[in-house]
């Protein structure tokens, strides 16, 4: 596990100087430095899929799981990332909760782990309502994190809040009125942006942190198998609500974001499942402007 969560942040720190590795880490978290501030992985578990039956081109995506060296069925990571900028203890996205089963759920006794408690979490900023990513914001239809505003999309809202799941994991904090909404443009919170990129969900967002001239991109679910979107961003996954605005934004983010790390503009990209210590290293792929992984 210790892997799975800090492989996109020792691909990068190898790549960009200015993030720079804590010294004390354990199977569960694990934290860089990015300006001012401290940025930690939490992993709140897997979830097992048979990524085959769910990207929209199984024979492409077969394929480059075998270039990869792996199965159908992958262990996808379901990631939170706590941000500590010295003035707000922010989490980006909350994981499962209670809502995966087992395999999931594990975020309180990480965050533990990492020497925080709910307690301390002052904003929680969401991609998306997705039950993997919003669902460790109250268990038994109780607030885990009492002292959070959270921050999200209000299409995000309108779209999901009476749904059974989201309304008994967001539904209390909307009813507590610590719910906010994301502003148009400029910052949540010092040094945090929010831009929208719906087709995943109608208020899908991304968060860019930037510290000291130091900047790190969190895209939430642009991308969820990166052996194979990365080179074939067109794959969009059956989770998508709209399949054709995925298809057309996607390929749009992945060249902007690698041409943003050739430029060193931006230090991470937080995939949803990190890949293997080589990922991130990002090049032209033959006959294509698109950037991908190379081994």
């Amino acid at each position: 596990m210790k892997r799975m969560i800090a492989t996109a942040l020792m691909a990068i720190a190898a790549q960009v100087p200015a993030l720079a590795l804590a010294a004390s880490q354990a199977p569960g978290f694990y934290g860089a430095q990015l300006g001012d501030f401290k940025v930690t992985a939490i992993s709140d578990g897997v979830a097992p899929r048979d990524v085959t039956t769910i990207l929209s081109d199984a024979a492409t995506t077969r394929a480059e799981l075998r270039a990869s060296h792996l199965r159908d069925t992958l262990a996808l990571s379901i990631n939170v990332y706590l941000v500590d900028t010295g003035r707000h203890r922010v989490l980006i996205d909350t994981g499962a909760g209670e809502l995966f089963g087992a395999t999931s759920g594990h975020l309180l006794a990480n965050l533990a782990a990492a020497g925080f408690k709910p307690e301390q979490i002052d904003a929680i900023l969401l991609t998306h309502i997705h039950g993997d990513h919003s669902g460790g914001l109250s268990i038994g239809g109780k607030m885990l994190f009492p002292n959070a505003q959270v921050y999200v999309d209000r299409r995000e809202v309108a779209r999901w809040i009476n749904e059974p799941a989201p309304k008994a994991t967001v539904g209390p904090y909307f009813e507590a009125g610590r719910i906010k909404y994301l502003p148009a443009s400029g910052e949540v919170l010092p040094g945090i942006t929010a831009r929208s990129v719906p087709g995943h969900t109608p208020g899908h967002s991304a968060y860019q942190l930037e510290s000291k001239g130091h900047r790190m991109l969190f895209w939430g679910d642009t991308v969820h198998v990166a052996e194979v979107q990365l080179a074939h961003p067109e794959i969009t996954i059956s989770y998508d609500d709209s399949q054709p605005l995925s298809r057309r934004r996607a390929p749009q983010a992945v060249r902007r974001s690698g041409g943003q790390r050739r430029s060193g503009g931006v230090a991470a990209l937080f995939l949803p499942r990190p890949g293997p210590p080589a990922q991130g290293r990002w090049t032209r792929s033959a006959g294509s402007r698109l950037p991908t992984t190379t081994r």
